[in-house]
Order: structure tokens, then C-alpha cells, then sequence
């Protein structure tokens, strides 16, 4: 975590309904809590809740997703530790052991992560922007958790360069960014999968390769924006618009309760994910 982004969290907390709002969602765990539930526990109005809810998912510190006809609010652990480990930085001295509550603190949030780090492939046509931009988004806002790969059934020649522009200006690593067939993916020798998601229409019409292990899988078709139409900055805006899709889409992935869930439960999840529409996500 930068210092950009520790400021927004301070600043989030800074003020006592939104930190009510955030112990009481540590305290919920990974099931969380809709607007209603934690409005009524910290007795405060439903809008009221809302705006608090919207600065702390702006800050990285909750994430939500669409259940019935509201949002469920989940504290957001993966940033959480990002916190700890920028306080933390250089703690006492190079002496973190010393920090006494702060190193507690972190314990805390390593036991509310999976114990094993998941594989998960991306999958679509071409492999040169959406697929690339899950696998970067995932691999950052999943470290230790999950493990993200991509892969496309008719690679390009590389990454789009809008593709790389993007990642680049939103601080994520590109060093190891490639285009890569899916076959890659489907020897013996390749990471064993533990989800796979395809993101784009062509992608999931196409016969997929068997994976082993027999992975979960879901299609959360997101709109092409090498296609995009347009003068320069109106194609760029469709790169910009794919990464924020997917950014919610992973955001929701990563907090879900999969050690609460049995097989057929998060099999619905998954497949609920691709179905938020574009409307919802603006609305969390």
C-alpha cells in the first residue's frame, strides 16, 4: 500500500459512524452485513449508513456485492493487512516483534485468510486486455490468497498496448505480462487450476480444453474494448471501463466465505457474479 491510499483509509476511519461501521463489519466476519443491519446495530439512518459505507468501499477497506434487492457489505481483509503492513514498514526499527498489538493485529487477519493459495485462469479470445487486466487485478488484490493466470483461445501478438498503458498508470507489475494459448494450461506439467473463468463471449462458446482437477468455472462475460470504436481517449475509456467490471467482479470474488460454503453454494456465487450488471456495480 502507498501513501495515497493509507491517507484515504485514515481519512476514512477518521470519522466515528464510518469506524462504528467498520468494527462492526470486522466483527461480522466474511458473511457481513447489509446497510439496514448495520444502520439499525449502530442506531443511525439507512442513507446515512449508505454514504458511510460508499467512503470505506472508496478507501479499499469494504467491499459489497448485490443480495436480493440490497448490498451486503464485507470488510475488506486484503486491505485491511495492506494498512498493517504500511504502519508496520520498518516497524521499531527493523524490530516488528516490538510492536506488540499492531503484530497481534496482523496474525489476526493472516487466520481469516485461506490457508492455501488457489489457481485461477482467465480466460478469452485473444488474451491481450481483459483476461490480462483479471490476472493483474487478481494478483495484486489476492496476494496470498490466490494465484491468477490468463490465456486465450486464439492469442495475439502480446498485450495491447492500451492494455499496458492502463496496468502501468494503475501501479500494477506488468513485468511478467503475456499472450498465452490455453493449451499452455491443460498438460500435466501446468499449475492445477482451481477455478476458471471465462470473460468474453467467444471465449465461453468455444470448447474448452479438460482441466485437471476439475476446477469450478463461470463466465462473467465483460465487453471487448479492443473493439472499442472511437477517437483515442474514447478507446482507452473502454480499457478503463473493462479493468473497473473486473475490478468489482474480483473485489466480490476474493471476500467470499468459500471455507462457510459448500461446493453447490459457491458454484451460485460464481455464476451470481457475472450476472451483476453494469447498473449494479455502479450502485455499490
Amino acid at each position: 500500500m502507498d501513501s495515497n491510499h493509507a491517507l484515504a483509509a485514515f481519512a476514512a476511519l477518521g470519522q466515528q459512524t464510518r469506524l462504528d461501521a467498520f468494527r462492526h463489519l470486522v466483527r461480522a466476519g466474511p458473511e457481513g452485513s447489509t446497510v439496514g443491519e448495520i444502520a439499525a446495530a449502530l442506531d443511525v439512518r439507512d442513507n446515512t449508513m449508505s454514504v458511510a459505507l460508499s467512503v470505506l468501499a472508496q478507501a479499499g477497506l469494504v467491499n459489497s456485492h448485490r443480495e436480493g434487492r440490497s448490498n451486503r457489505y464485507v470488510a475488506n481483509m486484503t486491505g485491511v493487512r495492506g494498512l498493517i503492513d504500511y504502519l508496520t514498514l520498518d516497524c521499531c526499527g527493523g524490530q516488528p516483534e516490538l510492536c506488540g498489538p499492531l503484530s497481534g493485529l496482523q496474525a489476526l487477519t493472516g487466520e481469516l485468510s485461506m490457508p492455501e493459495t488457489k489457481n485461477v485462469l482467465f480466460l478469452c479470445n485473444g488474451n491481450s486486455a481483459r483476461s490480462l487486466i483479471a490476472e493483474a487485478i487478481l494478483n495484486r488484490e489476492g496476494k496470498g490468497l490466490f494465484r491468477a493466470y490468463s490465456a486465450g483461445a486464439h492469442p495475439r501478438n502480446g498485450p495491447h498496448p492500451y492494455t499496458l498503458d492502463l496496468l502501468k498508470r494503475l501501479s500494477h507489475d506488468v513485468s511478467g505480462i503475456r499472450s498465452k494459448d490455453w493449451n499452455e494450461f491443460a498438460t500435466p506439467e501446468a499449475p492445477r487450476m482451481d477455478f476458471v473463468f471465462t470473460i468474453c463471449d467467444k471465449a465461453a462458446a468455444e470448447t474448452c480444453p479438460v482441466w485437471p482437477g476439475q476446477p469450478m468455472s463461470a463466465h462473467w462475460g465483460v465487453p471487448d474494448p479492443v473493439e472499442a470504436q472511437g477517437n483515442e481517449a474514447e478507446r482507452r475509456l473502454a480499457f478503463s471501463e473493462s479493468y473497473r467490471m473486473l475490478y468489482n467482479r474480483i473485489s466480490i470474488f476474493v471476500n467470499l466465505p468459500m471455507a462457510s460454503l459448500d461446493k453447490l453454494s459457491l458454484q451460485r456465487r460464481l455464476d451470481e457474479i457475472g450476472t451483476i450488471t453494469d447498473l449494479e456495480f455502479s450502485a455499490v
